[in-house]
């Protein structure tokens, strides 16, 4: 589980994200990172999407349990006041937490290095 502070909760935010922030793609997933355009003392806030394309929804849950974990170890890579939305593609449902971790890896390199 995410740690309350760090989870994106508001529609706002998660449109602000992805209509305002970098793309990268992935097999499993897409990242949209929101940086802040100046430096923030809020802590990096994660905020996930995984549709009814992805399957069932017992198949989502697992999907964003999944994530979840992924993410909690990777809070401290993000920029601070950043917003981090991962969408699910119907790919992740077959994917292993290792291969979500890849691909979460592979993506935020690619958006933070930027």
């Amino acid at each position: 589980m995410l740690p309350a502070g760090n989870r994106l909760r508001r529609a706002p935010d998660f449109a602000a994200a992805v209509r305002g922030g970098r793309r990268a793609g992935r097999p499993a997933l897409v990242l949209h990172l929101r940086a802040p355009a100046e430096p923030a003392s809020l802590p990096p806030r994660v905020g996930l999407v995984v549709g009814k394309a992805v399957g069932p929804a017992v198949t989502r849950n697992r999907v964003k349990r999944r994530l979840r974990e992924v993410m909690r170890p990777r809070l401290s890579a993000l920029p601070p006041g950043s917003i981090l939305v991962l969408r699910a593609l119907p790919p992740a449902a077959a994917a292993s937490s290792a291969d979500l971790a890849a691909d979460v890896d592979a993506g935020l390199a690619r958006l933070v290095r930027r």
